[in-house]
């Protein structure tokens, strides 16, 4: 399997919202204090990286 650019972007993307969504769990359901709200507040800037990171795709 070739693993160009276009490739390891996709890979980085679907690991970033798992994370990121994993991340958003944690804040929501295992922490109940001021935690939970950083906690969610990651998982929220992984699908921002996670999104430019599908915005780069085509480009590089």
């Amino acid at each position: 399997m070739g693993m160009n650019k276009n490739t390891v972007l996709g890979f980085a993307t679907l690991i970033m919202i798992l994370v990121g969504l994993g991340l958003i769990a944690l804040g929501a359901f295992r922490y109940n204090e001021v935690a939970g709200w950083g906690f969610a507040a990651v998982g929220f800037g992984f699908f921002c990286i996670a999104w430019v990171f599908n915005a780069l795709k085509g480009r590089v």
